[in-house]
């Protein structure tokens, strides 16, 4: 059994849809588990009219316009037909869609912001899965669609659920039954309410099905031919790995870079599941392979820019010594707001750390604010190469102010403006 990811750029159109059989074509004796994201952009859609419904904002139905009509073109593409049942489940999606949209914006809801973004944002996975299984299906290719909710158990951390291992090895191994069955990434259920894995959380949606069904291998279906040592809209001279290690590529994740979701090698790792990168332009091309093996890891420099930095300095306000103790309090409150940390320096009295721009930061530095000084700077840019040399460096570097660097004997990592 092979376990198949295509994420939102291989089937944001009807055209994108169509190329679809044709990549399975050249698996027709495998059993396949396919994970969906959501089409093109949905999700960055579907996220902007959650802020919009919350705030009560005039543009929200002109998103929900959008974002049906998106989809509509879609399917008139592929269904002629508009008596076809594909544009009943549509209407009952969009339907099911509106009516969260209006209890989050009546400002007497009862349940915090996040549990209503795991009801609104995961749509974009039921209806690409509900398009692509269709389709399929009209093409000859008969599968099984999966609903995510029933099988991907977790406890109730809404937008950063935490994975019921044991129930979901059950749900799974039960309902997988068929040669060719489709299912949903990011979507998990608590039991109550849908839950989702994290931003960009299929690829580790297609990890939690390869682990449980113990996969022969995981195959990531990317716009690129295979894991590159830089993001190519920033960088013209990237290089393909054709092979890294799990370990290096949980490093790279972990620094930022997109390819692959931080949490997806870990489940693979613990199986031995190798995970192919490769392009669905170019399904015939070898890609790139993460395994065991730790021989080519430091070939090539490679390079993870994270824009929309902002780096916090913390200090006691009586000059005392930031130490383990006052460290434990300031790791609480980045905690408690649920406030992930990119880079991390203390001196004798002050603590800085370089953080994501986002709607938790001011919540953040409130508190902060009640036992500490606070600085801060916003806009700014962290570059992380790892196996780095001088030319790397200065490259990236160049015309630009370093306001925090730290350096290990394999990365480098330097906040920027």
């Amino acid at each position: 059994m092979k376990v198949f990811k295509f994420g939102g750029a291989s089937v944001k159109d009807a055209d994108s849809v169509r190329n679809i059989p044709t990549i399975l074509s050249r698996y027709q004796e495998e059993e396949l588990v396919i994970i969906v994201s959501a089409m093109g952009k949905t999700t960055n859609a579907l996220e902007t009219l959650t802020d919009a419904a919350y705030k009560q904002g005039q543009e929200t139905d002109e998103i929900f316009k959008d974002l049906y009509n998106y989809h509509l073109e879609i399917i008139k593409e592929l269904f002629p037909d508009q008596n076809h049942d594909i544009y009943t489940h549509l209407d009952e999606l969009f339907k099911a869609l509106k009516m969260w949209l209006v209890v989050l914006a009546n400002p007497e809801r009862e349940h915090p912001y996040d549990l209503y973004y795991d009801q609104i944002v995961p749509t974009g996975e039921l209806l690409s899965t509900r398009i692509i299984s269709t389709f399929l299906n009209e093409m000859g290719l008969e599968n099984t669609w999966l609903d995510a909710r029933d099988l991907i158990m977790t406890d109730s951390t809404h937008r950063a659920a935490i994975i019921d291992w044991e129930k979901t090895r059950q749900k799974v191994g039960e309902a997988v039954k068929d040669k060719i069955s489709i299912s949903q990434g990011f979507i998990g259920s608590d039991g109550s309410f849908t839950t989702s894995l994290g931003r960009e959380g299929s690829d580790f949606s297609a990890a939690i099905f390869a682990n449980v069904l113990d996969a022969e291998e995981v195959v990531v279906w990317k716009d690129v031919p295979g894991y590159l040592n830089a993001d190519p809209r920033y960088f013209k001279d990237t290089v393909k790995l054709d092979k890294i290690s799990y370990a290096e590529s949980i490093e790279l994740a972990f620094y930022g870079a997109k390819i692959i979701h931080p949490k997806t090698i870990r489940p693979l790792k613990n199986k031995d599941i190798p995970l192919i990168v490769k392009s669905f332009l170019d399904p015939e091309a070898e890609g790139s392979v993460i395994h065991n093996d730790l021989s080519s890891d430091a070939l090539v420099p490679s390079c993870i820019i994270k824009k929309e930095q902002v780096l916090i300095s913390i200090s006691s306000r009586d000059f005392s010594f930031i130490a383990a103790d006052m460290l434990h309090h300031i790791f609480g409150i980045f905690t408690r707001h649920r406030c992930g940390i990119n880079l991390m320096q203390n001196s004798a009295i002050s603590f800085s750390v370089c953080v994501d721009q986002s709607t938790r930061l001011q919540a953040l530095m409130e508190e902060l604010q009640e036992d500490f000084r606070v600085k801060y700077n916003d806009g700014l840019q962290l570059i992380t190469i790892r196996h780095y040399d001088k030319p790397s460096i200065g490259r990236l570097t160049e015309n630009k102010e370093i306001l925090l660097e730290q350096r290990s004997r394999l990365t480098v990592q330097m906040v920027v403006k």
